[in-house]
């Protein structure tokens, strides 16, 4: 009988260790995760920006539809001075403003605000652009006017 429960302490010892992960197997699958989060998280990373590049250019877009309707409105855009706040609240006195023409000035994807300036210096009436990723005046602004490199 105690030959029989010696047998089964040591059967049980044996199962337990058997059944826990070494240190070798615990790095390997360490290892393994880090390389599947090293390719994984750029991709998501370059999709985030990318996310942000067409929001930028949704709102500029948002804009000049605004910015269009307040002038057919009014008989001319916001000066610089009035800015896109026009756009939510009556600048001065305009008895055809007919706003608000948009809910908010929002901040670009980056958390800087948007730049309106009227009259425009590209051909367009005004001009609106945000500094884009780098937040800084450069090639990669995001602007409403075409650009050729």
């Amino acid at each position: 009988m105690k030959a029989q429960t010696a047998y089964r302490n040591s059967h049980r010892r044996h199962a337990r260790m058997a059944s826990a992960f070494t240190l070798i197997e615990l790095l390997l699958v360490m290892v393994i995760l880090v390389v599947l989060a090293a390719v994984v998280v750029p991709k998501f990373t370059a999709r985030s920006e990318q996310a942000r590049l067409t929001a930028a250019k949704t709102d500029l877009t948002n804009f000049e539809t605004a910015l269009d309707a307040f002038e057919i409105d009014n008989g001319r855009y916001p000066s610089s001075e009035e800015g896109l706040a026009a756009l939510v609240t009556a600048p001065g006195d305009l008895p055809q403003w007919h706003g608000p023409y948009i809910k908010s000035v929002q901040s670009d994807p980056w958390g800087q605000p948007y730049i309106y300036q009227y009259p425009g210096s590209h051909g367009s009436g005004f001009d609106i652009y945000s500094y884009g990723p780098d937040r800084r005046e450069g090639n990669d602004d995001i602007v409403n006017w075409t650009t050729t490199n």
